[in-house]
C-alpha cells in the first residue's frame, strides 16, 4: 500500500498528465498542427457551426413564434461572438442597443440616418485604430464591419418607410421598413448566425420574412433548400482544401523577401499574378460556406425564374463561374463580394445622385469602401487602383466598339482565344498588383513590392488614361461620332 505522501505525489502527477492531455487537445495546439492561427481555426469552426444551427431551426423552430426565433438567433450569435472574441462582444451589444434607441428616439428622420452613419462608422474606425497591426488579425472589428453596414442600412430603410411612397424608387420600396422594429428584432437581425462573422448582407425585410416563414419555395412548408445548400457547401470545401494545400507554397512573405528583388522581372510579375488570384480563395471559401447556411434556413430564396424554378441566390456573395472565367476587371467586381457591392451601390452611390456627377459618386463610394475596410494606406491604394482600372477598361471597350478597324479585328474567330489569354493575363496581373497593397496593409511593405516591379500598374494605367482618348479621336471617324451622337 502506498503511503499518504506517495498517494499525494501520484495524484499530483496524474493531475499534471490530465492537464497536459487537455492542453494537447486545445484549439491552440490543433491550430498549430494545421499551420493556422487559433483565431483562424475558431473562425472556421464558427462558420461551419451555422449548419447545425440551421438544421435545428428547420426542425424545431420553423413556423414557431417569432420571438423564439429571434431569441435563438441572438443566443447563437452571441455564443459565436464569445467563442471568437470573448468579452469583446460588448462592442456589438453597445452598437445594437444604441441603434435601437436612435430609431426610437429620432424616428424616421434625416437626423437619425446621419447620426447612425457617423456614429457607427466612427465606432468602427476607432476600433480599427485601437486594434490594428501590420498584419491581418482576426479581432472583434472583423464582424463589426459587417454589423456596421447592417445597422446603417437598417436606419436608411426605416427612414424610407416614412417617406412619400410615390417618391421612392422600386428598389427603395422593396427595402423600406413600414413597421417599427423592436429591440429583439433588431438584435436577431444583427446576430443572425449565418452572416454575423463574414456576411452576406441582407435587408431587415428579408430577415423578417425568414422569421415569419415566408422565405420558402413551398408556402406553408420548409424550403426545399438542402440540396442547393450542400452544393454551395461542397464548392466552399473545394476552395478550402485548395487554399489549405497551396497556402504553404504561395505566400505574401515571398513578396517581401530580399531575394524577390533579385528575381527576373517576368518571375516577379508572374508570381504577383498567381498570388493575387490565390489570395482571394480564402474569401471565396468563407462566402460560399455561409451562403450555404443562409440557403439552408431559406434566407437565400429569391423567388422563381422565368421557367418557374426556385432561385437560391438572394445571399450569394460569389458568382464562381464568372469569377474564374471573365477576363475583365469589371467582371471580377461583378462576381466578387456581390452583396457588399450591392449595399454600397444602394446606400452610398445612388444616394449621392444629388451631386450630379457619376464619376464623383463612384469615387466617394470607393473611398467609403476603403475606410470601411480599415485605416491602412493599402486599402486606399487598392481602391484607387480599382477606380483607375475601371475607367481605363471602359475607355478601351468604347474604343474597340466604335473603331471600325479594332471591332473588325476583335471579331476574328481564330484570334479570339489569343485575345482571351492576353486579356486574362493582364486582368490577373493587375488584380495581383492591386491586392498587394490590400493584403500588405502598410506603406513600407506594399511600396517595397511596387518598387520591385517599377510601379507597373500605376504607370500602365495612368499612361492609358491619357493615351486612349487621343487614340479614340484618331481611330474613330468623325461621321461615326456624329452618328453615335444622333
Amino acid at each position: 500500500m502506498a503511503t499518504a505522501a506517495e498517494q499525494e505525489v501520484i495524484s499530483e502527477l496524474a493531475s499534471k498528465v490530465l492537464r497536459v492531455d487537455f492542453e494537447e487537445l486545445s484549439l491552440q495546439n490543433l491550430a498549430t498542427s494545421l499551420g493556422a492561427s487559433e483565431q483562424a481555426l475558431r473562425l472556421i469552426i464558427s462558420i461551419f457551426l451555422g449548419y447545425p444551427f440551421a438544421l435545428f431551426y428547420r426542425h424545431f423552430l420553423f413556423y414557431k413564434d417569432c420571438y423564439l426565433i429571434h431569441l435563438f438567433h441572438i443566443i447563437t450569435g452571441l455564443s459565436i461572438a464569445y467563442f471568437n472574441f470573448g468579452s469583446h462582444l460588448y462592442h456589438s451589444l453597445i452598437c445594437v442597443v444604441l441603434q435601437f434607441l436612435i430609431l426610437r428616439l429620432m424616428g424616421r428622420t434625416v437626423t437619425a440616418v446621419l447620426t447612425t452613419f457617423f456614429f457607427q462608422m466612427a465606432y468602427l474606425l476607432a476600433g480599427y485604430y485601437c486594434t490594428a497591426t501590420g498584419n491581418y488579425d482576426i479581432k472583434w472589428t472583423m464582424p463589426h464591419c459587417v454589423l456596421t453596414l447592417k445597422l446603417i442600412g437598417l436606419a436608411v430603410d426605416y427612414y424610407d418607410g416614412g417617406r412619400d411612397w410615390n417618391s421612392l424608387s422600386l428598389e427603395q420600396q422593396k427595402y423600406a421598413i413600414l413597421g417599427v422594429p423592436s429591440l429583439i428584432e433588431v438584435a436577431g437581425f444583427s446576430y443572425f448566425y449565418g452572416s454575423f462573422l463574414v456576411e452576406p448582407q441582407f435587408s431587415m425585410n428579408n430577415y423578417m420574412k425568414l422569421v415569419q416563414g415566408q422565405m420558402t419555395d413551398i408556402p406553408g412548408k420548409k424550403p426545399n433548400s438542402i440540396i442547393p445548400a450542400l452544393k454551395r457547401l461542397s464548392l466552399g470545401l473545394f476552395y478550402l482544401v485548395s487554399y489549405t494545400l497551396l497556402s504553404p507554397y504561395i505566400t505574401e512573405e515571398v513578396l517581401l523577401e530580399e531575394d524577390f528583388d533579385n528575381q527576373p522581372f517576368w518571375f516577379r510579375c508572374l508570381y504577383m499574378l498567381v498570388w493575387g488570384k490565390f489570395v482571394l480563395y480564402k474569401y471565396v471559401t468563407c462566402w460560399l460556406v455561409t451562403e450555404g447556411v443562409c440557403i439552408l434556413t431559406g434566407l437565400g430564396f429569391n423567388g422563381r425564374d422565368e421557367r418557374g424554378h426556385p432561385q437560391w441566390n438572394a445571399c450569394a456573395n460569389m458568382k464562381v463561374w464568372l469569377f474564374e472565367t471573365n477576363p475583365r476587371f469589371t467582371g471580377t467586381i461583378a462576381s466578387f463580394n456581390i452583396n457588399t457591392n450591392a449595399w454600397v451601390a444602394r446606400y452610398v452611390f445612388k444616394r449621392l445622385k444629388f451631386l450630379g456627377n457619376k464619376m464623383v459618386s463612384q469615387g466617394l463610394s470607393l473611398l467609403f469602401l476603403a475606410l470601411w475596410h480599415g485605416l491602412h494606406s493599402g486599402y486606399l491604394v487598392c481602391f484607387q487602383m480599382e477606380f483607375l482600372i475601371v475607367i481605363v477598361e471602359r475607355q478601351a471597350a468604347h474604343l474597340i466598339i466604335e473603331s471600325p478597324i479594332l471591332s473588325k479585328l476583335a471579331s476574328i474567330t481564330v484570334l479570339k482565344p489569343i485575345y482571351y489569354l492576353v486579356q486574362q493575363t493582364i486582368h490577373w496581373l493587375f488584380m495581383g498588383y492591386s491586392m498587394t497593397a490590400f493584403c500588405l496593409f502598410t506603406w513600407d511593405k506594399w511600396l517595397k513590392v511596387y518598387k520591385s516591379v517599377y510601379f507597373l500598374g500605376h504607370i500602365f494605367f495612368l499612361s492609358l488614361l491619357f493615351i486612349l482618348p487621343y487614340v479614340h479621336k484618331k481611330m474613330v471617324p468623325r461621321k461615326e461620332k456624329l452618328k453615335k451622337a444622333e
